[in-house]
């Protein structure tokens, strides 16, 4: 008889009427008292709040009051163009964040599991959401455990807790023996007080591999182990990143500025000049072109462009500050079950004994490799003593070695017919499986199962078995699991009660291993050059961590703690222990968050990936918590900054490229705004100061930042990272965005330009009239400001290199401004509208010529000065 006839055998006993479970009506009212069978989850964002949260940044208030500002002089051709273009950012912002929400939502599969209950005395399939405490739920292979409970009926029950302990190995399962029969009403009434061991246990989450069994539920929601977990998340608080720091300060100071040289200008032109409407449209002017309204652009439309183009790698954004921060990461600590491995057993190794076939050194396409007749015979042996429909992950393993050895013709096959199985138990950790051949009395005996066990069976004795035991050993230190495999023969008809009735011969070792994934290594090393430290943090056994780790490329000289090394440290020691030791064993939850703490306090910028439950707390506390979208919880997602849609380690690598790529652009951006502001303010306050016309009108600066907004949302955002990208160590984390090398940069640029088109201008007053100098100096300072775009797209690469490096998006910026700005000149409707008229061609022309060598010129002196300036 199978598992699954004796799983069916025992769901008729425990569906009897009268047996357990709960009535509909009864199950209705505890539903409505307790809520449902779900966690507590922060709902997910509508559009209106998203558009609130987005619109009330500080950042964009800056655009509203500039608009205020055109409002108030009369300008309201210029300020619903401005309130155009405020539209259109935050269009693109709702858009990836709405995108972002419902791509999560789809993720959300394991937070309400289907539920098979006994209701009113009958099986029912139920939502996971609709258990209740007291009901009676039943359990088979491939089920996910949808609440808490008691089992009180299993047999060759083995449950996968890894989301909630971190242990990639299942745990056997037995009902609870009591003395005393416990009804579902008092396990609903009292669950506290129910003392059944971690055997009787099962968890919400886990997954059942083997066996069935039924269950009492004592706990849903929220006061599951999970629900415990999730709740602790809430101790933990988010923090504004440094990048949102320094630019609302910077903005602040910036703004501050701007209106005390708006009032300045007005009130110096009204006293030399008597005209305070012309001075108050004066300090208007300077302040316009002061005001930092690009720096909400860049940042917000960089972080959302950022998340599109990080989610074409399959990692979706929960948190844009995180776009930047990954960028900045200098430790990654790391799970190895399902993150650094496949989370699927293969078999590694038969081992005859004598004789051994390394089945990872193959591969499915070799036509030139056999396997020995031993380790055959050990293979198909584990085979016969596997169930046919198998879920259990080493069974499937098996399942598709033989399969594929099938395939390459190097097993042998057989008719046979199993008509006896013995299965696995607490007291005996073995499957044997009894075949029949033909019509005759003569059958196979298979059994597989932990090593000392089948020793046991096999009658081996202590000198033979101490060799045995080293070879165990090896292997498991090599991160194998190892399963011992034996055969016998029987005749007749009767079978023995228990396996040790049959004469067994040892056959050898079945090894089977969680592979790593195959990008792993190259993505490692390229973490190390990159400087990112890399950290793995597991709850597997240490011997098996080593081995990973090794496998992988970690740095394990510095030897590996336990979760009860953790536990003996306090917080100083702690912190100077995780300095160097990159592997940790054994960890718990509690240590998981301790070890990130730990790093942080040694100034460490922590990105923290994980899939389970007992993740949350840390991928929370982590400066950028990265859950796996396919194999993680909702717990982990909601904790997370970023997910990893695919579970994919190279993506994770991959998005830290691009939160690089993503910082250093914004940094140019940045740059370039300061370089250009310096000439638009100057020359508003310089024609003041020295008796000249005025040189801008708001209508100039509107012009100005039609040409400034879209350089820096599309020209720096589109920008490729340098080749050096991924072989420069992480930025410090105190790093400012606006260094004092970053402002020397476009101030010297910013005032070399302010200097040529004062030349200019004072020079074209002396040549000709107003209108003609105001046009020759206005495109002089256009074309300087696009020779501005293309330098400040790096701080170090030669100009050869920037020529090389694409960017489509500058080309057809410079294009457009430049033909725009012809038009402002030589359309004569235009040109009325900016006080502009067309100026001799010459002159034009030398002023474009000298406006990009005066900017190329300068760069190259500060190259020359500090190659990375």
């Amino acid at each position: 008889m199978t598992n699954r006839a004796l799983a069916n055998q025992g769901e008729r006993s425990v569906a009897d009427p009268g047996v357990g479970g709960l009535s509909s009506a009864v199950a209705a009212q505890r539903l409505k008292d307790q809520g449902p069978n779900e966690l507590s989850m922060h709902a997910p964002r509508g559009f209106v709040r998203i558009l609130l949260d987005v619109f009330t940044e500080p950042m964009f208030l800056l655009l509203l009051i500039a608009a205020a500002i055109y409002i108030a002089i009369g300008e309201f051709r210029e300020s619903m163009a401005l309130v155009a273009s405020l539209v259109v950012v935050l269009s693109i912002t709702v858009l990836q964040e709405r995108r972002t929400e419902h791509a999560l939502a789809r993720l959300r599969d394991l937070a309400s599991p289907r539920a098979l209950v006994i209701r009113d005395g009958i099986e029912q399939r139920i939502a996971g959401r609709d258990v209740v405490v007291g009901d009676l739920i039943l359990l088979h292979e491939g089920d996910r455990v949808p609440a808490d409970g008691v089992l009180c009926k299993a047999t060759g029950m083995f449950v996968d807790e890894s989301l909630l302990t971190g242990e990639s190995l299942s745990v056997e399962k037995a009902a609870q023996q009591s003395t005393e029969q416990q009804s579902t009403e008092q396990a609903a009434s009292n669950p506290a007080e129910d003392s059944a061991d971690e055997a009787y246990r099962v968890y919400s989450g886990s997954l059942v591999v083997q066996g069935f069994g039924a269950a009492t539920v004592t706990a849903v929601g929220e006061h599951t182990e999970i629900g415990k977990i999730g709740g602790a998340l809430n101790s933990l608080t988010s923090q504004m990143t440094p990048l949102n720091r320094e630019i609302r300060r910077i903005a602040r100071w910036v703004a501050g500025v701007a209106i005390l040289l708006c009032v300045a200008i007005a009130v110096i032109y009204a006293i030399t000049r008597h005209d305070w409407l012309g001075g108050v449209l004066a300090g208007i002017t300077v302040a316009m072109g002061l005001l930092p309204e690009e720096f909400p652009v860049v940042l917000t439309v960089f972080l959302a462009m950022g998340a599109w183009r990080i989610s074409r790698v399959g990692v979706l954004t929960r948190r844009m500050p995180a776009i930047e921060s990954i960028g900045a990461a200098t430790v990654l600590a790391v799970d190895k079950t399902g993150t650094l491995t496949e989370n699927k057993m293969q078999v590694a190794v038969l081992d005859a004994l004598e004789e051994v076939d390394d089945l990872r050194r193959v591969t499915a396409t070799s036509q030139n490799l056999k396997l020995q007749a031993t380790t055959a015979a050990i293979l198909e042996t584990a085979f016969a003593a596997s169930e046919q429909d198998a879920f259990d992950p080493m069974e499937q393993a098996i399942h598709s070695t033989v399969a594929r050895w099938h395939a390459l013709d190097q097993l042998p096959t057989a008719q046979l017919s199993l008509v006896k199985e013995y299965d696995l138990t607490a007291t005996l950790p073995a499957v044997t499986h009894v075949w029949r051949s033909g019509s005759h009395g003569h059958g196979l005996v298979a059994v597989k199962g932990a090593p000392e066990t089948v020793f046991d069976l096999c009658r081996i004795g202590s000198s033979e078995r101490k060799n045995l035991n080293e070879r165990v050993a090896k292997h498991a230190q090599s991160g194998l699991r190892v399963l011992a495999v034996a055969r016998g023969q029987y005749e007749g008809e009767s079978f023995p009660d228990t396996p040790h009735g049959f004469e067994l011969r040892l056959l050898g070792l079945l090894c089977f291993a969680d592979p790593l994934r195959a990008e792993v290594p190259t993505s490692l090393q390229e973490c190390y050059n990159a400087g990112i430290r890399v950290v793995m943090i597991t709850g597997d056994h240490s011997g098996t961590a080593l081995a990973i780790a090794e496998q992988a490329g970690f740095d394990t000289s510095a030897g590996f703690l336990t979760g009860s090394d953790i536990e003996a440290l306090d917080e100083v020691e702690l912190s100077k222990r995780v300095r160097d030791i990159n592997i940790y064993a054994r960890a718990k939850p509690q240590h998981k968050l301790r070890l990130v703490k730990a790093l942080q306090s040694n100034g460490e910028i922590v990105a923290m990936t994980g899939d389970g439950v007992n993740d949350a707390p840390a991928l929370k506390a982590a400066n950028i918590g990265v859950a796996m979208g396919a194999r993680g919880t909702d717990v982990a997602r909601e904790a997370a900054a970023l997910v990893l849609v695919n579970d994919d380690f190279a993506s994770l690598v991959r998005a830290v490229r691009l939160g690089r790529r993503i910082y250093a652009n914004i940094r140019h951006a940045m740059s370039f705004i300061v370089a250009v502001h310096i000439p638009i303010a100057g020359l508003g306050l310089f024609p003041v100061l020295f008796g000249w016309p005025l040189l801008f009108f708001p209508m100039h600066v509107l012009f100005l930042e039609f040409i400034i907004d879209p350089a820096c949302a599309l020209v720096f955002e589109a920008d490729e990272e340098s080749a050096d990208t991924m072989r420069r160590k992480p930025r410090r984390p105190d790093a400012p965005l606006f260094s004092r090398a970053m402002l020397w940069r476009s101030t010297v640029l910013g005032f070399a330009v302010l200097a040529f088109v004062c030349a200019v201008y004072a020079t074209g007053l002396q040549t000709m009239d107003e209108d003609r100098a105001r046009a020759l100096a206005f495109v002089g300072l256009v074309v300087a400001n696009i020779a501005l775009i293309f330098v400040s797209r790096s701080r170090h690469e030669k100009m050869a290199t920037l020529y090389a490096r694409p960017n489509v998006m500058f080309w057809w910026i410079a294009g457009a401004a430049g033909c725009t700005v012809m038009a402002t000149v030589y359309v004569p409707a235009i040109a009325a509208v900016f006080n502009f008229s067309a100026p001799p061609v010459a002159p034009l022309l030398f002023v474009i010529v000298i406006a990009v060598s005066v900017v190329l010129l300068c760069r190259r002196l500060l190259l020359q000065q500090n190659p990375r300036y």
